[in-house]
Formats: structure tokens, sequence, C-alpha cells
């Protein structure tokens, strides 16, 4: 949206009163503006293909977001990155964006917003700013401080390999929206995420438990793991002695250290909670090494008073719903490492093309054990299938060239 003159004359408008405890705002009167009768009062719309401005285009969430506004939703896309030598300058995007998305780092991010209501000077009054930082209050703060609506979002995830948010966790902090409200509706619609509301404050406050700690304590982990593991002969000697939770760990301590750091420094310095949080997680530790060390009957029943504590302050639901889905994914993990198992992707999308290719298994005479949809790197859906203990090998060999001849699928690995 090029720049226009915004009637500014004051106005009913949408409240946002603060947040209650449960982090959902309270809203009240909608925002209305001038109409075309001279006088007259009318609901102010937002377009419906509204154009979209990127900053940190070139970034790993930057690409993924450009991708999804422009193929998934069909909009026009503008960007600007320092990185990027062919990325449009930030006056276009002052200019012609009618909502603009800041997916910058951590660090850098309320200072550049602050550059950006400078540089705008007025002309973001009417459009929408968001944001999709890690630490909410900076960037939603410098924000409020534009004329634009403001929203600030976290997805839980890196950037997916699927071309939607589905099944993943998008915090949604309103902090300051009205007309775009319904277009807001239809972006989190289209993102498919499971959206949770909460303002800045709660959010950060929520992070510093469930990501500055998280990774703290995997971080932790991975530096007492190199020391041992150069005595005990590399990670590859200790795998082989794992349990499912020594496998999660080592999982996600991997996932960590294989992205970017920058990322994780920001998560706990930048947050202001952090700290608190990492002192309690520090307590709690050396309280049951000073246990360990005792050893005694006292100590072990302080050990035993503490465990029953934690577990009433987890309560039965928690307990049992935890403990179920720990179950599920320690026999996710057992049946990924099955020896016997074909990975197939389907290249139609079409209802009953599993069933076409499980009818080939069948007409050879092969038994399933477990089937489970996953993404490659590149992002392709594909099935690993798992085979009965006692497969004839033929067999298989004969319904896994089967599959590939005949264009069902393709075979992208099988053992």
């Amino acid at each position: 949206m090029g720049a226009r003159s915004i009637d500014l004359a004051p106005r009913p408008h949408r409240v946002l009163h603060g947040y209650p405890r449960n982090g959902c705002a309270r809203r009240c009167e909608t925002l209305t503006c001038r109409g075309a009768a001279p006088g007259a009062w009318s609901p102010r719309r937002v377009k419906p293909s509204p154009t979209i401005g990127i900053v940190g285009s070139a970034g790993t969430y930057g690409r993924w977001l450009r991708r999804f506004f422009s193929t998934h939703l069909g909009l026009r896309v503008l960007g600007h990155d320092p990185g990027d030598p062919d990325a449009d300058p930030p006056q276009a995007l002052l200019d012609q964006a009618d909502v603009l998305l800041f997916a910058t780092p951590i660090r850098v991010t309320a200072a550049l917003i602050d550059d950006y209501v400078r540089m705008s000077a007025g002309r973001e009054a009417g459009k929408l700013w968001l944001d999709i930082t890690s630490i909410k209050q900076g960037a939603v703060e410098a924000m409020l401080r534009s004329r634009a609506e403001v929203v600030g979002l976290h997805p839980m995830t890196a950037p997916p390999k699927a071309p939607t948010m589905k099944g993943r966790v998008l915090v949604v902090c309103e902090a300051r929206l009205d007309r775009w409200r319904p277009w807001l509706r239809s972006l989190l619609d289209a993102l498919e995420g499971e959206c949770v509301y909460a303002s800045a404050q709660r959010h950060d406050e929520m992070m510093a438990l469930v990501q500055a700690m998280v990774h703290a304590s995997h971080l932790a982990q991975a530096g007492v793991l190199e020391e041992y593991a150069a005595r005990l002969g590399g990670l590859e000697a200790i795998m082989p002695f794992r349990s499912a939770s020594f496998e999660l760990d080592v999982a996600i301590a991997a996932r960590i250290l294989s992205l970017n750091p920058a990322i994780y420094e920001e998560i706990q310095f930048g947050n202001t909670h952090a700290a608190e949080v990492l002192d309690r997680l520090l307590e709690r530790l050396a309280e049951l090494r000073d246990l360990v060390r005792r050893g005694d009957d006292e100590a072990r029943a302080r050990f035993r008073e503490r465990f029953l504590r934690s577990r009433e302050g987890f309560g039965a639901r928690a307990l049992a719903e935890g403990n179920y889905a720990y179950e599920r994914v320690g026999y996710l993990l057992a049946d990924l490492v099955g020896s016997r198992y074909t990975s197939v992707h389907l290249p139609d999308d079409r209802p009953g093309s599993l069933c076409t290719l499980l009818h080939v298994f069948e007409r050879h005479g092969v038994s399933l054990e477990s089937i489970h949809s996953s993404r490659t790197p590149g992002g392709e859906v594909h099935f690993r299938i798992g085979f009965v203990r006692g497969t004839d090998p033929a067999g298989l060999a004969a319904a896994v060239e089967e599959i590939g001849r005949s264009g069902i699928g393709r075979v992208l690995e099988s053992g």
C-alpha cells in the first residue's frame, strides 16, 4: 500500500485493557472511522490481499515466511536484508507494505524497529506491524512506539520443512489490534499452528522456563558428555548403552548444537527473567549433589520428599499425559531403529495413494510391523514402514521393485 492520507481525527477505537492472569486480553468497543457520508461512522476495512514487507528476508525464517506468503497465500512480498544484494530498500517496504514483519536477530530487533519508526515518520498509521522474535517485550514495546497496529508472534519451532506450522505452537501477543483483527485471524488459520495468547511480559516469563531453562539444561549435559566422551571413547561408545531418556536428551542437545548459537545466546542473555530461573535450577542441582555426597538415610529421605513434592506439584493429569507421551515416543524410537524397513515417498498426494502402496506389500506376502510419516531433509513427506521379524527377503525385494517400477512411490531407502 503506497503512502496515503489518513484521517487522524479523534474517533472511537478498540482498547486493550491489559491482560488478566490467564494471558488473554479483554477487549471492548469496535474501531470505527470516517465513513463515506459526512459525519457518519462505519467500520474501516483493510485490503483482503495486503502487500507484505519482511525485514530480515534472507534469514532462515525470513525465507520460509516469504515462501509462505507468496506461494501459500498468493500475496505480494517485499523483503529487505543486508545479506541480500538484490533486496528491496527499507523505504520501499515502508511505502508499499501494508503488513511489515520483523524476522531479525533478537539482539538488534528493538533498535531496528526504532529505526523503522523514525524512517516511517507516521506513514505506518493504519498498517500492521509484526515480529517473530523469541523474546517479546523489547520488540513489542518498540513497535508500540509506532502508530501501526502491533502483534508479536513467536513460532515455537525452527522454520518447519512443512509448508505450514501445523501441529506447532504459535504464541500470539496482541498489543494494539483493531481493524486488522479479521486479517490476522485468517493468517493464523492459514498457518495452522496451535495458537496461545499472552501479553509480551507473560510470554517472556514463560520462555524463561520453556526455553532458557531447557536449553541451559541440555547445554550443560552436552558439556558433561563432551568431557566424559573423550575418556570413554566418544559419543558413539556411549550410545549403545542408551535408554529412551538418554537418547531423547542427546537428540535435543544435538538439535540445539546444530543450529545458530546466536539464537540460543540471546534466549539466555536477552530474557530478563532467565537468570532467576537458572538460579532456581542451580539450587536444585546443588541440593541433589549435596544429598548424594552425604549418602546417609536422612539424605535419602530428603530426596524422596523432594521427589514426591514435585510429583504432587505436577498433578495427576499432567503425570498421566506426560507418561503416556513418553511411552509413545519410546515406541517410536524403538520402531525407528528396526533393521528391516523401507522409506517411500508418494508423489501423488491423493486419497487412496497410501492404500495402493500397502496393497503391494500384501500381494507379496509382506507383513507390516509399523508405519510412520515423516519428512526428508528436503521437506518431502515419506512413510517409513517397518516389517515383522522373519520377513522373506525375496518377497520384500519384489515389493520394493514393484513400487519403483509402477510409479506408485519413490523408494528413498531400504534396510
